[in-house]
């Protein structure tokens, strides 16, 4: 910028000495270079404006690498914390959910255990099943087809024959066997 100065400096003791024919050539010269100084002045204005910024960002960049930030290490020894404290709670989790399983299945067995006492309570209270039938029955009658809801003694009821004469014609050993649509043969007093 100082060697601009200068030039206009000498380009103005010129003027003075040169023929006016120059001096006009000169003075378009002077005015180009004042505009040259003037758009210099703002360009040199834009580029203080330009490294005050940088240096607010600088600064502010600065301030923010010395706020304390999370090393690798540091990170990693938090993630394995972390892992830690989850593997216990899911064992724990585990833990309680296979003792909650181990309660139920004690309950379970307990009933299943019932029931089979229940069961078998009730098969020593049945009567004995029929195994050898006799042929003193009567040897006429009509035959029965069963139909849903059916029971032995209810058929014995319903046709007016004997219980032991219907299980001995059609040789039932167990009175809850049979079954909706079988045919009968019942008996008949004489």
């Amino acid at each position: 910028m100082q060697n601009k100065f200068q030039q206009i400096g000498g380009l103005l003791a010129l003027l003075v000495v040169t023929a006016p024919a120059q001096i006009d050539n000169n003075w378009i010269e002077l005015a180009n270079l004042r505009q040259d100084v003037s758009l210099l002045t703002q360009r040199v204005g834009e580029l203080t404006m330009t490294v005050e910024q940088l240096n607010r960002e600088n600064t502010s960049l600065q301030a923010k690498t010395n706020q304390s930030f999370v090393t690798l290490d540091q990170l990693n020894r938090a993630v394995a914390d972390l892992n830690r404290v989850m593997q216990s709670a899911l064992a724990e989790q585990k833990r309680e959910t296979l003792s909650q399983i181990g309660g139920q299945l004690e309950r379970l067995a307990k009933q299943t255990q019932a029931a089979i006492e229940a069961v078998a309570k009730n098969q020593a209270m049945r009567p004995a099943v029929q195994t050898t039938f006799t042929e003193d029955f009567p040897k006429e009658g009509v035959n029965y087809t069963v139909v849903s809801g059916d029971t032995l003694s209810g058929i014995a009821k319903k046709t007016g024959a004997k219980l032991t004469d219907i299980r001995n014609a059609n040789k039932i050993s167990d009175d809850t066997k049979i079954r909706v649509g079988q045919t009968l043969f019942i008996p008949q007093g004489k």
